[in-house]
């Protein structure tokens, strides 16, 4: 019997009928460079999801991408895709509707805010990170816009979103495309040289990073010193804005933001580091940190 490829596997999975037969389109969610992502609901009944339309005459290889890796993706950290509907120009895919928001507009609306809540929220990044690295999946653009929460209720998953940069990878072949948001890139990336699943790591080190002080690792005046800073790995933990956070968190910041992807802590490795096991400092509540997050949400949005 012939071996079945992906291709076939999403030719496959592809509807021939119309998303209109079966949907209906509701309130506009997000709009990106290649995307609209839209509320819809399943006809004939109250379910409601969300559908990433794309044009596919300017993106088909991406687009095509993107299936592909969302059919290979089952996890409850990372939101799921539910079908796929293709017309003459246009892909809709039909993914599970999260209704809180991402990552860190979450924590500036909680009265409480530990170190405890940061660890949390890195050790589900870095549990569905696993789960994408040991499918042999890089998801290249980690950041907290595309980390959200699945509803507003207290004790909702994260998940991650938005699989567009993300790519297939093996063990044996390293990548060479420059993509992702810069401030979250590791190293290797932003030099254009080979790099494998580790990025990912470095970005969940920002991420961590940010989550304890509220602020970026590597912030600059303008990309060129910036870029400068990522390349040297030059980060500092600042007075008084770090004077209270655990050495555990800092020694796992530490080991997750090296320049060399080679010393950088793997996913399961980072899973057994003692801060994200359960030895973060519960009692705190970072008032500081949630303010400079505040800080952090407004410059996201100028931009």
């Amino acid at each position: 019997m012939p071996q079945l490829t992906q291709d076939y596997w999403i030719a496959e999975s592809i509807k021939d009928k119309a998303f209109e037969d079966h949907y209906d389109l509701g309130k506009e969610l997000g709009r990106g460079a290649t995307a609209v992502v839209y509320k819809c609901t399943l006809k004939g009944t109250d379910q409601a999801w969300a559908v990433k339309i794309m044009d596919k005459r300017m993106e088909h290889k991406t687009v095509m991408a993107e299936v592909g890796i969302l059919l290979r993706l089952d996890h409850p950290n990372i939101v799921r895709m539910r079908e796929v509907f293709e017309s003459v120009d246009t892909v809709y895919i039909v993914l599970e509707l999260v209704t809180g928001s991402d990552l860190f507009e979450r924590i500036v609306t909680q009265t409480y805010y530990s170190e405890e809540q940061a660890a949390q929220a890195v050790k589900d990044i870095i549990t569905a990170t696993e789960y994408l690295h040991r499918h042999d999946v890089v998801h290249r653009d980690l950041k907290p816009e595309n980390i959200l929460y699945e509803n507003l209720s207290q004790d909702s998953k994260l998940k991650l979103a938005d699989f567009g940069l993300s790519t297939i990878v093996s063990n044996k072949v390293a990548l060479v495309t420059v993509c992702g948001t810069p401030a979250y890139c590791a190293p290797e990336v932003l030099k254009g040289e080979s790099y494998n699943k580790q990025c990912d790591m470095w970005s969940i080190g920002v991420i961590a990073y940010i989550l304890l002080c509220g602020y970026e690792p590597f912030f600059a005046e303008n990309d060129r010193a910036m870029f400068k800073k990522i390349l040297k790995g030059d980060f500092v933990f600042d007075e008084p804005w770090w004077n209270d956070v655990s050495d555990n968190a800092k020694d796992l910041v530490r080991k997750l933001l090296v320049v060399n992807p080679e010393k950088r802590l793997t996913p399961s490795a980072a899973l057994k580091h003692v801060w994200v096991t359960g030895m973060a400092n519960k009692k705190t509540h970072k008032e500081d940190t949630v303010e400079k997050i505040k800080e952090f949400n407004a410059r996201r949005k100028l931009k």
